[in-house]
């Protein structure tokens, strides 16, 4: 081998080595880059996940406060509504007590004007007793001298027809002993006896025509009285006018009340109004109507529940009922069992109506 083959492989073997050195060389440094890039990308995805955990807790902070946020103004409103409430409660307990105060003073007012006319009715009713005991005492008395009279003529007379008895038989015995002394005045004293006997038989049926003339002149003086009594017996009004007469309705329904009251008002009745059996209850015990009309079916008190209760009080144990219903049998019977005047079933006439409410009224006046 020569020189320059020796010097050739020996630089080969130099070129080779370089190789081979800056092949490890750049191995490992390609190493190290990527262990730094896997470092530094470790240390991006660690700050990555602070930040997303940073993000998380400040997205949980503004939650909760939000959260917060919302229960307070919940609270604040949840408050704001309480005291609405109870200030809407408040008024409205004041409105109740002021309707309470005036519904009371409304029966305050109306029990005084019921008392004050009771004591009217009361004290027309005592003045009419003295006026009609006075009326009594006068027709007693006038009996009672009437009859004395009767009784006195009747004595006198009595006593009259002793006396023509006594000188009858005193006649008589006298002619009997006239005519024991002289027959021939036997004759003279029959003739002076019937002419006696005669006139106490015209006496007698003088009495008798004087008692019977008193008699007939007493019962034409009763036939009179009695005739003017009847006359201002007629003359006293016993049914009320319907201008007069006060009419109630009972009924749950506006529709039915509506449409009866007129009815009743174009006949010109008076009208009460009544929104069921509690309401017709609370108003007749403050004033009577002449005439109730009520429904079977309302809430609260029915119309058979009022009729029982208005026939056991004795203000209101008269008062005409004319219950409006559905038209059976056994209804029927516990509505006459309950005390009601007239049933009458749905729908029904109005001039049927008006002829009971005219009919029971004249029952009233007659009974």
């Amino acid at each position: 081998m020569t020189m320059i083959q020796t010097l050739l492989l020996i630089a080969v073997a130099v070129l080779v080595g370089i190789l081979l050195i800056r092949f490890f060389v750049a191995r490992r440094s390609e190493s190290e880059r990527a262990e730094r890039e896997a470092r530094a990308q470790a240390a991006r995805e660690a700050e990555r996940q602070a930040a997303d955990n940073a993000a998380r807790q400040a997205a949980a902070a503004a939650a909760r406060r939000l959260a917060e946020r919302q229960a307070t103004e919940k609270a604040e409103r949840e408050a704001a509504e309480a005291a609405a409430r109870r200030e809407a409660e408040r008024q409205a307990a004041e409105a109740a007590a002021r309707r309470e105060a005036e519904r009371q003073a409304a029966e305050a007012a109306a029990r005084r004007e019921a008392e004050r006319q009771a004591a009217e009715a009361a004290a027309r009713r005592e003045a009419e007793r003295q006026a009609a005991e006075a009326t009594a005492r006068r027709e007693a008395e006038s009996q009672a001298a009437e009859a004395s009279a009767r009784r006195e003529a009747e004595r006198q007379a009595a006593e009259a027809a002793a006396r023509r008895e006594a000188e009858r038989q005193a006649a008589e015995a006298s002619a009997r002993r006239e005519a024991e002394r002289q027959a021939a005045q036997r004759e003279a004293d029959r003739l002076a006896i019937e002419k006696a006997l005669h006139e106490e038989e015209n006496e007698r049926q003088a009495i008798e025509t004087a008692i019977e003339h008193e008699t007939q002149r007493q019962a034409a003086e009763e036939a009179q009285r009695r005739s003017l009594a009847a006359s201002a017996a007629a003359l006293v009004p016993k049914i009320k006018a319907e201008e007069q007469t006060v009419v109630m309705i009972a009924d749950d329904s506006k529709v039915v009340r509506v449409k009866t009251s007129r009815l009743l008002t174009a006949h010109r009745y008076q009208v009460l109004m009544a929104e069921d059996g509690l309401d017709a209850a609370r108003q007749i015990e403050v004033s009577t109507p002449d005439v109730l009309v009520t429904d079977e079916d309302m809430p609260g008190m029915n119309g058979l529940q009022l009729a029982r209760q208005l026939r056991a009080n004795p203000r209101t144990a008269r008062l005409p009922i004319i219950l409006v219903t559905s038209d059976n049998e056994q209804l029927r019977a516990n509505a006459a069992a309950a005390g009601v005047d007239v049933v009458l079933g749905k729908p029904y006439p109005e001039e049927q109506l008006i002829s009971h409410i005219q009919q029971l009224l004249r029952n009233q006046a007659n009974a």
